[in-house]
């Protein structure tokens, strides 16, 4: 039988390459070779077992770019040869009831590319077809692998909110989340402010797209927000809820703290935050498939790209290494057609 090479993850911190057997897809599954993953912070589900059955073995990566080289039964509207990608989400069951409603993100029976099914550290993968993201031409596999989630998250954040072109939107972090906010925020036309830790990421910043800086090491960005007139929006991208905690109060009327940075420790707010100014906190997960489509030809339109660091395929794990030490700039992404 044809194999191909995968990196299975198993019990905690255990990455090992292995020969696997190629099969047909399933009815209503393609079948695709990957040409590129990007290699995401939420990898460690998988990789540190913090999934209901560590000791299934599992390939990791949610942010892969590949061509179909086989269809399932049932599968029309894809065909061997088209350049697809795939996200976090694995592709809606379409009769669950929040799919009967058009709530494609929150369907109850989606599987997980990377954790609950296999995903992108491989040669081949396997996906539902519901879950399939058609890339444009004029976008390579390596840029647009980091956009399918670090991507579409922050794009879909930004759109949590009735907020006008013009308002002050604020991002908060710039890291593999921020530094694709900060860009889109821009794009779509609003007054944009960064909010980091140090004055050495101003420039940065700037040059990102950002209009104001704010500096939360020497000024609480809060009161920072307010005297801008306060945020619309404000995404908080950094993986920490109490760096989170101040912004609440720089939203103005009716704005919305939106978060999409997973951090370990809650995020804190005063009643009196929430309800003068009618304020909310919301946290947004990803979209579909069909909204990703939208995010890629977005970025195309507007010269967005991620910050990326290459790696081929077969160090799979010291780029998932690198990921985790928090210095690459900004995303890794593994090269798996060189």
């Amino acid at each position: 039988m044809p194999t191909y090479r995968a990196f299975e993850a198993t019990g905690v911190h255990n990455l090992q390459l292995v020969e696997r057997e190629l099969t047909d897809p399933a009815p209503g599954q393609v079948r695709l070779r990957v040409e590129a993953c990007g290699v995401c912070h939420t990898d460690v589900l998988a990789v540190e077992g913090l999934r209901d059955d560590p000791a299934r073995p599992v390939v990791p990566g949610h942010e892969l770019i590949g061509v179909i080289d086989a269809v399932g039964a049932g599968v029309t509207a894809w065909q061997p040869g088209d350049r697809v990608g795939v996200g976090f989400l694995n592709g809606q069951c379409w009769e669950c009831e929040p799919c009967r409603r058009g709530d494609f993100v929150n369907c109850t029976d989606q599987e997980q590319t990377g954790t609950t099914v296999d995903g992108g550290y491989a040669e081949v993968t396997y996906a539902r077809a519901s879950g399939l993201v058609r890339v444009p031409d004029g976008i390579s596999a390596i840029d647009a692998a980091p956009l399918l989630c670090a991507g579409l998250t922050t794009f879909i954040a930004l759109q949590q909110g009735p907020t006008r072109a013009g308002a002050l939107v604020a991002v908060q972090g710039i890291g593999g989340l921020g530094h694709l906010a900060l860009q889109y925020a821009r794009s779509l036309g609003h007054r944009v402010a960064a909010v980091a830790r140090g004055k050495e990421k101003e420039a940065y910043a700037r040059q990102l797209g950002a209009h104001e800086y704010i500096d939360s090491t020497a000024t609480d960005p809060g009161t920072a927000l307010s005297a801008l007139g306060g945020a619309s929006l404000i995404v908080a991208t950094a993986a920490s809820g109490a760096s989170m905690n101040p912004l609440v109060r720089g939203l103005a009327p009716n704005g919305r703290l939106v978060v999409v940075g997973v951090g370990p420790d809650p995020l804190t707010v005063a009643t009196p935050d929430l309800i003068f100014g009618t304020h909310s906190v919301v946290g947004s997960l990803t979209g579909s498939s069909i909204e990703n489509e939208d995010n890629l030809a977005f970025t195309l339109a507007h010269g967005i790209r991620a910050g990326i660091e290459v790696m081929p395929f077969t160090r799979a794990p010291e780029a998932y290494e690198r990921m985790l030490s928090g210095e690459a700039r900004f995303r890794v992404v593994l090269d798996t057609a060189a």
